[in-house]
């Protein structure tokens, strides 16, 4: 009974469709420092926040959480924050 797929020697063109995996791994979350539109003052907030963020000047919402990574509200600027 021959195989139909040959596993120890595959194809190069199976290689290619294979997914490649990061040889260094690095996490996927970080902080942000967001300024508010109206009152600019900076508030650091988490990547994957679960709550709403309310800057604390002015009491805007700045951010909403959605399912992973938090959407920040429209006209918001941000950075990531270095480590």
């Amino acid at each position: 009974m021959p195989l139909t797929k040959d596993h120890i020697h595959p194809s190069p063109e199976e290689e290619e469709r294979k997914q490649k995996k990061c040889l260094v791994q690095s996490p996927s979350f970080y902080f942000n420092d967001v300024k508010s539109q109206t009152c600019c003052k900076i508030t650091t907030i988490f990547s994957h926040t679960q709550m709403v963020v309310f800057c604390v000047g002015c009491s805007t919402v700045l951010c909403q959480p959605a399912g992973g990574k938090a959407r920040l509200t429209k006209g918001c600027s941000f950075r990531r924050k270095q480590h």
